[in-house]
């Protein structure tokens, strides 16, 4: 069994699970907004909790291009209310997305058990925060800064380069005493990419797994989905339930989603055939469906 100990709750990985998306900002690209009143945001994370989320993940400061910067101390009184109230009254571990070393100790100390860090703990102090923290990091690649990441993003071997990028993040975690157990990637799905570099991401994420920690992908509702169906945000459904299926069958084992009834559902469909019918994909099924025994994280 793949256990993830995040701050005394456990994230079970056995198999693909779904890290629910609660964004507290104004300003984020599908549901700017919606829950900035604290009783409105523990509502949706207790609902996503009903509908089979295994981690609530939540953030206060837009990272969607050409989005504005938050200071520490705003990003504070957005997620930390939030997130004792979460840690308080439902039973999953809580993420907390932030780059920003205070916010993550304020955040851990209200509660949250996850770091998802978009800058792989690069902003000054926050590899040492985390470190001292004690919780697991997810690393996250991106090219550039949110406000400038889609201006003309450019690799020579776009899956090469985010391999070595994560690859010497794992690196520097592991030097600072973050051991490789509490080590997540992401690719960043478009983050500083191009409709192409995604694609290629996505066709050969098996690539990105075998750098070896667990898988996070965050494809839901995403503009690539857009440039793919000609569909606006809110109507993203099926293009995020099929990108999520295709990274999961490529090695993801969490999936960040904000339609999560629909997403637990679909993974849900594909483990059964998995389960059932074994046998497809031996070298790349163990991991992802819990059919063989895995290390404990």
């Amino acid at each position: 069994m793949r256990l993830l100990d995040c701050a005394g709750r456990s994230l079970d990985l056995a198999r693909p699970r779904v890290m629910g998306v609660l964004n507290v900002t104004p300003d984020s690209f599908s549901d700017g907004g919606d829950y900035l009143d604290l009783a409105a945001a523990l509502r949706r994370a207790e609902l996503m909790v009903e509908q089979g989320a295994a981690i609530i993940d939540v953030g206060g400061e837009s990272t969607r291009p050409g989005a504005a910067p938050v200071g520490a101390q705003d990003e504070i009184r957005r997620v930390v209310p939030v997130i004792a109230a979460i840690a308080a009254r439902l039973p999953v571990p809580v993420s907390v997305d932030t780059s920003k070393p205070e916010v993550m100790s304020a955040a851990v100390a209200a509660g949250a058990g996850l770091i998802n860090d978009v800058r792989a703990l690069q902003l000054p102090g926050a590899l040492e925060a985390a470190a001292d923290l004690g919780v697991p990091v997810c690393l996250m690649h991106m090219q550039g800064e949110p406000d400038t990441m889609q201006q003309g993003p450019a690799y020579m071997d776009v899956v090469a380069e985010v391999a070595a990028f994560l690859s010497g993040r794992m690196a520097a975690c592991m030097a600072a005493g973050i051991p490789a157990g509490r080590i997540l990637l992401d690719p960043g799905f478009g983050f500083g990419k191009t409709l192409t570099h995604n694609l290629t991401l996505l066709a050969r994420l098996r690539d990105i797994a075998a750098l070896g920690p667990p898988l996070l992908v965050g494809l839901s509702r995403k503009s690539m989905l857009g440039a793919i169906t000609g569909r606006p945000v809110t109507e993203r459904l099926a293009g995020s339930l099929a990108a999520a299926l295709l990274a999961v069958e490529r090695g993801a084992v969490l999936v960040r989603a904000h339609d999560v009834a629909e997403t637990v559902d679909a993974l849900a469909v594909a483990a059964a055939l998995h389960q059932t019918c074994p046998g497809q994909d031996p070298a790349a099924e163990s991991h992802r469906w819990g059919e063989s025994n895995a290390d404990q994280l």
